[in-house]
């Protein structure tokens, strides 16, 4: 049936032009912008995800900033510790020529003071961006990360950075090594040295109050011969009460010694002296007790300014005292190394997973492009051809006139 009212040819041919020309709107868009889903409208599922992925983009791109940032200051404090570590080498090395009797200690104790003014210089400059790690300022710095996603939401992740205090007790709460007592080592920072004949020589040491009590994280530190040996205050002595807490430091220090297995060396406690331990020496030869006490703020080289070479017992006590510094100037500059190395791990697989996040982010919402070429040749054809139809669909009433002539 023809009717001249209705066309279904035309309608037909029009909606499929309309067809045509929205796919073609879409594949042009999708050339000019390069993506499939350009706007919400377009997959609004894909789109969510992918501002959620992109907003991570950027928030791990502040992570890389961060890392950056915490790798640099942590460098300056390795070399700072290497460096400290270098001049207390030195330092030794003037230390043990001054146990000789046939030398000038004097000019050595003057290199000694040198050396430990330019650690002191190092320690002070060891700063990035006005953050010193070396110092004693900081007990730990966090280092920014990661962004950990999960259903409940997003948590940031940290890196910790322990600061290592290299000072030399500006930050102490009272001095360290500040006199020789004979024998008594206190919560006022004393120092002594002693010396025990072969074959049957003893001594007493003493352990004291002081002038200052205890306090959880206080070191004794004692040198007998070539062997060290240390007790660390606990947050334990300290509850045990004040009149305790050398008894408990004076059985501390014997397990301590008696653990270094020194031929001859017998030391005892006695429970009726408080904190007092008797050193007896029975073997074949000489050996020198040294100890020293650091307070628990003090400056990890606090002793450094209490080592004096100008004389033989001043001698002895540096030894000791520059084994524990030095110790301590390696432990720091390994610690260092160690998160220094963990943070470049961290920065290499931050950078690495953003490339991932922003692939999958393409994979999602990039256009094909050598497909949406193809599809526009075809649709131009298409459009082409549903024009012609069209034309051809609105000439179909014109046939109807012949009919009546």
């Amino acid at each position: 049936m023809s009717s001249i009212l209705t066309n279904s040819s035309a309608m037909v041919a029009l909606q499929t032009m309309k067809t045509i020309n929205a796919g073609l709107a879409r594949t042009q868009s999708e050339i000019s912008t390069g993506k499939t889903v350009a706007s919400a409208k377009d997959n609004a599922a894909v789109w969510a995800v992918s501002k959620v992925m992109e907003s991570d983009v950027e928030g791990f791109k502040g992570i890389s900033s961060s890392l950056s940032l915490g790798s640099s200051t942590v460098a300056v404090a390795r070399q700072a510790s290497e460096t400290v570590t270098k001049l207390l080498t030195d330092m030794k090395g003037k230390i043990v020529a001054a146990q000789e009797d046939n030398v000038d200690r004097s000019k050595i104790q003057t290199d000694i003071v040198a050396l430990r003014k330019q650690i002191e210089s190092v320690v002070g400059a060891a700063q990035f961006n006005g953050l010193n790690l070396v110092n004693g300022s900081q007990t730990s710095v966090d280092v920014l990360s990661s962004l950990d996603r999960s259903s409940t939401g997003v948590t940031a992740s940290s890196i910790t950075v322990t600061a290592q205090n290299l000072s030399t007790g500006q930050y102490a709460a009272n001095d360290v090594f500040n006199a020789s007592t004979g024998g008594t080592i206190s919560a006022a920072g004393d120092t002594f040295v002693l010396s025990l004949d072969s074959a049957g020589g003893s001594d007493d040491i003493t352990i004291a109050d002081g002038t200052n009590n205890w306090a959880a994280g206080d070191k004794i530190t004692m040198r007998i011969g070539d062997k060290t040996a240390s007790y660390t205050v606990s947050d334990a002595d300290i509850d045990s009460g004040n009149n305790t807490v050398p008894d408990l430091i004076a059985v501390g220090m014997k397990n301590a010694i008696d653990a270094l297995k020194i031929g001859g060396l017998t030391v005892d406690f006695d429970s009726a002296n408080a904190g007092q331990l008797t050193f007896t020496n029975d073997g074949t030869t000489d050996l020198t007790v040294s100890g020293q006490y650091r307070n628990a703020g003090s400056g990890g080289l606090g002793a450094l300014s209490s080592v004096d070479v100008s004389t033989a017992n001043g001698a002895a006590t540096a030894l000791g005292s520059i084994e524990t510094m030095l110790g301590t100037a390696i432990d720091a500059a390994a610690a260092f190394g160690s998160v220094e190395k963990r943070i470049g791990i961290q920065s290499d697989f931050v950078g690495k997973l953003t490339d991932s996040l922003k692939a999958g982010i393409g994979t999602l919402v990039d256009a094909d492009m050598e497909e949406a070429s193809a599809r526009l040749q075809a649709l131009q054809v298409q459009q082409q051809l549903s024009t012609q139809a069209l034309s051809i669909a609105n000439q179909q009433p014109q046939n109807l006139l012949s009919l009546f002539r």
